[in-house]
């Protein structure tokens, strides 16, 4: 995987928490994960990517693919095992209603 996918994947993430209003304290996961992308931005000295258009891109996303990488999100920031919970259960009822459409 490279660095941009790898960056694709962080905000994705960040995308993925930022719609599990049911979990109380997502606003402090989302400033952990902003600092993630921050660091990871730094540290790999990724100059010259348009950001913008990437996250822009990645917003429009289906909602399944974004709460799969908050999982691998927040594996990698070591997160709240309650929003883990809470965001699986989440893709089961996704994945329950795609059954049930078919």
């Amino acid at each position: 995987m490279n660095l941009i996918d790898q960056y694709r994947l962080l905000v994705s993430g960040y995308f993925g928490v930022r719609e599990m209003d049911e979990y109380k304290l997502k606003e402090y996961v989302l400033k952990d994960i902003e600092e993630y992308i921050k660091d990871f931005i730094f540290i790999n000295k990724m100059e010259n990517i348009d950001y913008q258009s990437i996250a822009n891109e990645l917003e429009n996303i289906d909602l399944k693919t974004k709460l799969q990488d908050a999982l691998l999100v927040l594996n990698k920031i070591n997160g709240s095992i309650e929003l883990i919970l809470l965001i699986k259960k989440r893709l089961n009822e996704i994945n329950e209603s795609e059954i049930i459409e078919i």
